[in-house]
């Protein structure tokens, strides 16, 4: 028998993507795979059933995955989805495992092996797995276009008949991924770009993309590419000296975030009332509070003339391409566990490992065990990584992705 690969409808509100394209189908069932996609579910990202080929298109959700070995998900399943998942049947896809603790419970008790693309580890082999940046890179692209839209200024310095234009100014707070991609998409638009990391590591990338790097005085290097939290009076020395950055700005388009925990304030409200009317504010953190103290998620916010946007999943905006780049993500990961036609699950890769939510009826992760089951003896897990895990993991953007970004 062949594995069975189920794809079905995302039905979270907003979502667009799909979990795998035509493709990635191709080459799944060029290894041996059959591959079952719910009817509808590439409509949202411009594919229609036909357009999937050789694949079995099913009525429904039920039917999608009622005999599935593997089910490829986007956004989290929900508990009511999981009711009709097989036993010992593998899940993947962005799980949320800081989020809500039901519906990681709910993979437990299902005896569902379940499999977290936010948990896939940083590291070089990974990179071709690795969702959050590509979903964060497209969230900082479409950051920069968001915010060319809104603000009263061309990005570009423009030569006319009327005189010269100066071009906008633009700040990218965070320089992971996503930010990054706001500094090339800025830059390519003509803005003057300036930009802050407490990475001290990022300044070089800044600089290669055009960028201005802003010196706070503040270095929050961490484990793993990752930042550290700041203390109280880093966090007060860094606001002192965005601030008077933040307040020449035309734009501001602010990245970073931390799994499980609310985003970082950034920008406090006193910051906004010093900024110049017009002044646009996209805040990508918005999904975990924002790292502005105005931010509202999914809402446009004017505050004294300045414009607060809290943009909700930004690479569902780009549903085509974040589809694509998503789909070989998981492409790849199921190149890890599929051999020969046959499920294996090597537990010694550190990718299978590190992603690895629940299995054999427990959660595995364990910062996500520590989290829900605090009285559990953790099992087969490091727990010293997980603790630099929990400490360390400020990531200089989305996801959220994703995601985003999301």
């Amino acid at each position: 028998m062949p594995i069975k690969v189920a794809v079905p409808k995302e039905i979270a509100l907003g979502e667009k993507r799909v979990a795998l394209v035509p493709d990635v189908v191709k080459k799944l069932v060029n290894m041996g795979v059959e591959v079952i996609i719910e009817s509808g579910a590439g409509i949202e990202t411009g594919l229609l059933d036909a357009a999937f080929g050789d694949v079995t298109i099913a009525a429904n959700a039920i039917e999608t995955v009622k005999e599935a070995d593997i089910i490829l998900k986007v956004q989290p399943p929900t508990i009511e989805e999981m009711a009709h998942y097989p036993e010992n049947a593998i899940v993947l896809g962005f799980l949320a495992p800081y989020g809500d603790i039901e519906p990681i419970n709910a993979l437990k008790t299902g005896n569902i092996t379940s499999f977290s693309m936010e948990l896939v580890p940083r590291i070089s082999r990974a990179q071709a797995i690795d969702a959050l940046s590509s979903q964060a890179s497209a969230a900082g692209y479409q950051a920069a276009i968001i915010a060319a839209q809104l603000s009263n200024k061309f990005f570009p310095m423009l030569t006319t008949a009327a005189g010269t234009i100066r071009p906008a100014q633009v700040l990218i707070v965070g320089a992971g991924v996503a930010g990054l991609q706001a500094i090339a998409t800025a830059k390519r638009l003509g803005a003057i770009v300036e930009a802050y990391d407490v990475r001290s590591a990022t300044k070089e990338q800044v600089e290669s993309l055009g960028g201005k790097f802003i010196d706070t005085g503040v270095s929050a290097d961490g484990a793993g590419g990752y930042a550290r939290a700041l203390t109280d009076d880093e966090k007060a020395q860094q606001a002192e000296v965005l601030a008077k950055h933040i307040a020449k700005s035309d734009v501001i388009i602010t990245t970073a975030a931390i799994p499980g925990r609310p985003s970082p304030r950034i920008i406090s409200k006193e910051t906004v009332e010093r900024m110049k009317p017009g002044a646009v504010i996209v805040d990508l953190a918005a999904e975990g509070g924002g790292n502005c103290e105005l931010t509202r998620l999914g809402e446009e916010v004017n505050h004294n003339g300045v414009t607060i946007v809290g943009p909700h999943n930004i690479p569902s905006q780009l549903a085509a391409h974040t589809s694509e780049m998503y789909a070989k993500n998981i492409l790849n990961f199921l190149n890890l566990i599929i051999e020969e036609g046959e499920i294996k699950l090597d537990w010694d890769d550190q990718v299978i490992a590190d992603s690895a939510l629940t299995h054999g009826g427990k959660i595995v992760h364990g910062a996500t065990k520590s989290r829900i089951e605090p009285d559990a003896e953790s099992e087969n897990v490091d727990q010293s990584r997980v603790e630099d895990e929990v400490k360390d993991k400020v990531l200089a953007e989305e996801t959220s992705e994703k995601g985003s970004e999301a």
